[in-house]
């Protein structure tokens, strides 16, 4: 087994980075982070490999300024697998791609069957890697030899992947497809915070009436907040299913709250003040919830035909001709047009649904032009289709 080490101090760093910037081609990029284990999403660990360099294993918080790497290796093509997972990661420390070569999205777009990195490796290059650690808690320290060496080859061999695949994006006739895709991860714009992101506790579906709701963000923002001071996951402090339990349960004071057998995680108890405070500010608060929110969410494809007969029948009509198209392409359905995309379309289509109109409206969803270019016309003329078996239909009972 190779040892690697971790680089913690500014003089290795700098040195790893001048050796960096030193090397040859595209630079293989990785990150770890603590998902789970901690309240924030920052990189635990940086891997950085390039040809004529080596493998680099990066310490971001003993490091803290990453200028010196962005420097080295920030206007050449990084390898990643599944960029858009890392990428904001990576924003945060001041590291940012000029170009990027996704393995992950390119072995979706190729139709690879299996994606995930060590199949990808296997299928392409014959080696297999062990991925025993991608749940670790990296913010581990020291981290594990072991660990050391899985996060090394996490880089060590993409940059190989890259070219086999490259290569087969050649003989398929996909570079353009995958430079809009390059284009669209680099670009894409964070979604917006949730203006009530306590509603997605998981179970709240179960709480009924403005009161336990307004009891139920009461935990919920009790928790973020300690989660937030201990940078300590939130689910790890007391699961939403508890939080829910302690809701229908209604405890009459702060023992009966922890009597609750429902009531658990490792904080349950240790911060029983700071949960029974929150129980009293939601049931004493004026600021009272809404029961039902607006949402742009739109039904499930199984309840159209009940609630919009006329989308039904777009969606079925064009749903089988996209995905005829994506398996003459080799790819899966959802790369080349993502399924809410039609779904919106199709439940209020432009008018008149020309293929002009239905890649406009594709286009605002954030379809990309090959997208547009492979579906907007097939979609129209299923959509002609639909309006013309209910019309026949229509006059057949009549």
């Amino acid at each position: 087994m190779t040892e690697y080490s971790v680089i913690d101090d500014r003089d290795g760093f700098e040195r790893a980075c001048a050796l960096l910037a030193a090397g040859t081609g595209p630079a293989a990029v990785d990150v770890e982070r603590a998902s789970g284990f901690r309240y924030s999403q920052r990189a635990y660990l940086v891997q950085v490999y390039r040809r004529d360099a080596g493998v680099f294993l990066f310490d971001p918080p003993a490091i803290g300024d990453f200028q010196a790497l962005q420097d080295a290796i920030g206007a050449e093509e990084w390898v990643l697998h599944a960029a858009s997972q890392d990428l904001p990661s990576l924003r945060e420390l001041g590291l940012e791609p000029a170009s990027l070569f996704d393995t992950e999205l390119v072995s979706r777009l190729l139709g690879h069957e299996h994606v995930g990195l060590a199949a990808v490796v296997e299928d392409t290059l014959g080696i297999t890697l062990k991925k025993e650690h991608s749940a670790a808690d990296w913010s581990t320290r020291p981290l594990p030899d072991a660990w050391l060496e899985y996060a090394a080859l996490d880089v060590l061999h993409l940059v190989d992947v890259r070219d086999v695949l490259a290569a087969e994006v050649v003989e398929q006739d996909k570079i353009e497809i995958a430079a809009e895709e390059f284009a669209a991860t680099l670009t894409r714009v964070p979604k917006p915070p949730r203006t009530e992101p306590w509603r997605r506790l998981s179970g709240l579906h179960r709480v009924r009436g403005a009161r336990n709701l307004a009891v139920a963000r009461a935990l919920w923002e009790a928790r973020e907040q300690y989660a937030q001071e201990q940078d300590v996951s939130p689910g790890r402090l007391v699961p939403d299913r508890s939080l829910v339990a302690a809701v229908l349960a209604a405890p009459a004071s702060k023992h009966a709250l922890a009597s609750l057998s429902d009531f658990t995680g490792r904080a349950s108890r240790t911060q029983l003040d700071r949960w029974w405070s929150a129980i009293d500010e939601g049931r004493t608060t004026t600021d009272l919830p809404k029961e039902r929110v607006p949402s742009d969410t739109l039904p499930p494809p199984r309840a159209w035909s009940d609630r919009n007969p006329e989308a039904d029948a777009r969606l079925k009509a064009a749903r089988p001709l996209v995905e005829a198209r994506a398996a003459e392409l080799h790819m899966p359905t959802e790369n080349l047009l993502t399924p809410d995309h039609l779904r919106r379309v199709a439940w209020e289509p432009p008018q008149p649904a020309t293929a002009e109109a239905v890649g406009a409206a594709l286009a605002e969803l954030g379809a990309r032009p090959w997208q547009i270019a492979e579906t907007a016309q097939r979609i129209a003329d299923a959509f002609v289709e639909a309006a013309q078996s209910l019309e026949a239909a229509a006059e057949a009972a009549s």
